[in-house]
């Protein structure tokens, strides 16, 4: 059976392949590649499009159930390699 995630930006569901899973570590959002790492996590699409809906709409706050706007640098980075390859 095929895990299928809704990405926190669009809604769209779609499998856990199509997606990345981002945690909170120490206030910053990373991206959890083996989707192994302890707590809450949020899926969204590796688009530059899906991750600007979800900073801008703070579906990640709420999604990992946080307060406050967490540091998107780490994830943007990111984000920006796998766009390049």
């Amino acid at each position: 059976m095929v895990s299928v995630r809704t990405c926190v930006a669009c809604r769209k569901r779609a499998t856990r392949a199509e997606l990345l899973r981002v945690v909170l570590h120490d206030g910053r959002l990373i991206v959890d590649d083996r989707a192994v790492l302890p707590g809450r996590g949020a899926w969204v699409h590796p688009t530059a499009r899906c991750l600007e809906q979800a900073v801008s709409r703070g579906s990640f706050s709420r999604a990992l159930r946080v307060s406050g706007k967490p540091d998107t640098g780490p994830l943007e980075n990111r984000l920006k390699t796998l766009m390049d390859n």
